[in-house]
C-alpha cells in the first residue's frame, strides 16, 4: 500500500494536515512563521464558530 493509497481512506483531518504540511514545506516556511499564522488561522475559525452557534 502506497502513502497515497492510506491517505485515500484517512480522515478529512488527516489529509487536510497532511495537505497544509505539505505546502508549508514545499514553500519552505519556517516552523516559527507556520504556528504564528496557524494560531492566526485558529482564533478565525474559532470566531467563525461562535458566530455559528450564535446564529442558531
Amino acid at each position: 500500500m502506497t502513502t497515497n493509497q492510506g491517505l485515500e481512506h484517512a480522515p478529512e483531518d488527516v489529509k487536510l494536515a497532511v495537505d497544509l504540511i505539505y505546502l508549508l514545506e514545499s514553500n519552505d516556511i519556517s516552523p516559527e512563521v507556520a504556528l504564528k499564522a496557524l494560531d492566526m488561522v485558529r482564533a478565525d475559525l474559532l470566531r467563525q464558530i461562535e458566530q455559528d452557534q450564535s446564529s442558531i
